[in-house]
């Protein structure tokens, strides 16, 4: 393969003639985590000295846990494991790839037991963080590590480990730039948040007539489910028998998932008798509920079906409510997911804790505040307004997404240079 000029072929690719390729050992020394048997049951506390094992490496940060933490004595007993700032602690089993640099505030933390702590040398920590979380480094650390059902990194392994080094200084670049993508997603995650909790918030003040809309008085009805429509269950099951006419399903995590169900949507294609296609029709309007769920807090969720789809039916772990009333279309899946709703499904849905459902009769008797379609309208029309932002930030956050692995390819590999 032909090399254009200023680059060389090496075993992690093609990179600049000035960078290095050395084993990781070159540049670092390695501690693994304590023996399990080190820590014993009297040394863990609350809010204690945290330990980092890799469920606690999430996304190239650290995330310790309250219920993982240690006392200061145990801790002190076990001082060649805690960790500093510079360093990076990685997960030596399981999914690899989870590492992490310790930052300031998590020196004197404790390396767990299922973790390792690297320590640079003449290496930029946020760089090799960087690169021992890309997609080579990691196929090569699972082709190299022992175990079989699951993945365990040794030292050995990631000390013979084949890595690029640009330049020190080159190094800090490309770290820097895309530290900076991450603050930028970082920012956008926390937009998100926020905009999630205020739409929650308007939610809970429109939706109960706590707050009304400009121009709109006047009382609010309150009524039973089973007074405005028709619920009904036994939907369609998953299989596939012949000589039965095929139909897509309206599934459990399409109404979990979703608030409004379009046909483009669904893609679960199963068969059933034309004439219990016909009675789990969906047509445009209808609202489904998830009337059953391993937890209480998933009772009730709903989505609505924004347009007939003549060859779906609903599942039989769907409801279905029909309306008999002339509600806004979009209103019908926003009046549903108030607090005051959800608590009543979570306390008329009976279960033995590992399952919950609720019964037809009890759907029938659950209450909710309807106002007139004109202010159903405009409520719809403000949620709706919120969703589309959200929905302008998270494709914002995706494409930044995409932009981040672009550069981590680019910069990593050297094809694109700082510095």
């Amino acid at each position: 393969m032909d090399v254009k000029p200023g680059y060389k072929q090496t075993e992690v690719g093609v990179i600049p003639v000035e960078w290095e390729i050395a084993p990781l050992g070159n540049h670092a020394t390695f501690r693994t985590g304590p023996f399990g048997s080190a820590l014993h049951k009297s040394d863990y506390t609350s809010d204690g000295i945290p330990v980092i094992n890799p469920m606690h490496i999430v996304d190239g940060q650290i995330a310790p846990s309250r219920t993982m933490t240690i006392t200061e004595r145990a801790a002190n007993s076990l001082a060649d494991f805690r960790i500093n700032p510079g360093e990076i602690v990685i997960g030596r089993r399981g999914d690899m790839g989870r590492c992490a640099v310790v930052q300031k505030h998590h020196g004197g933390w404790l390396c767990g037991t299922g973790s390792m702590i690297i320590r640079p040398q003449n290496a930029d920590p946020d760089f090799l963080q960087r690169v021992l979380s890309s997609p080579r480094a990691i196929s090569a650390i699972e082709n190299s590590s022992v175990g079989t059902t699951m993945v365990n990194l040794n030292q050995g392994t990631l000390a013979s480990l084949r890595v690029q080094f640009p330049p020190l200084p080159e190094q800090r670049a490309i770290a820097a730039a895309l530290s900076d993508v991450d603050a930028l997603l970082d920012g956008l995650d926390r937009l998100i948040a926020k905009k999630r909790d205020l739409k929650q918030a308007a939610m809970q003040q429109l939706l109960t007539g706590q707050t009304r809309l400009p121009g709109f008085h006047g009382e609010w009805e309150v009524k039973r489910l089973g007074e405005v429509g028709e619920i009904s269950s036994a939907g369609v099951d998953k299989k596939i028998r012949r000589d039965e006419p095929a139909v897509r399903l309206v599934n459990y995590l399409d109404v979990y998932h979703r608030d409004f169900i379009y046909s483009q949507d669904l893609d679960h294609w199963v068969t059933a008798p034309t004439h219990q296609i016909r009675r789990c029709a969906v047509r445009q309007g209808d609202v489904f509920f998830t009337p059953t769920s391993e937890t209480r807090n998933d009772i009730g969720l709903c989505a609505v079906a924004m347009e007939d789809i003549p060859d779906a039916a609903y599942s039989y772990h769907v409801a279905r409510l029909r309306l008999h009333e002339h509600w806004d279309l979009r209103f019908r899946t926003y009046a549903f997911k108030t607090r005051a709703f959800l608590n009543q499904a979570e306390t008329l849905c009976d279960g033995n804790g590992t399952r919950y459902v609720i019964s037809q009769g009890k759907f029938r008797d659950m209450t909710i505040s309807i106002p007139p379609l004109a202010e159903q309208t405009a409520i719809a029309a403000v949620l709706s307004d919120m969703d589309a932002e959200l929905a302008a930030l998270e494709a914002r956050r995706a494409k930044t997404c995409d932009l981040k692995q672009a550069m981590m390819q680019e910069l990593l590999t050297g094809r694109t240079r700082l510095v």
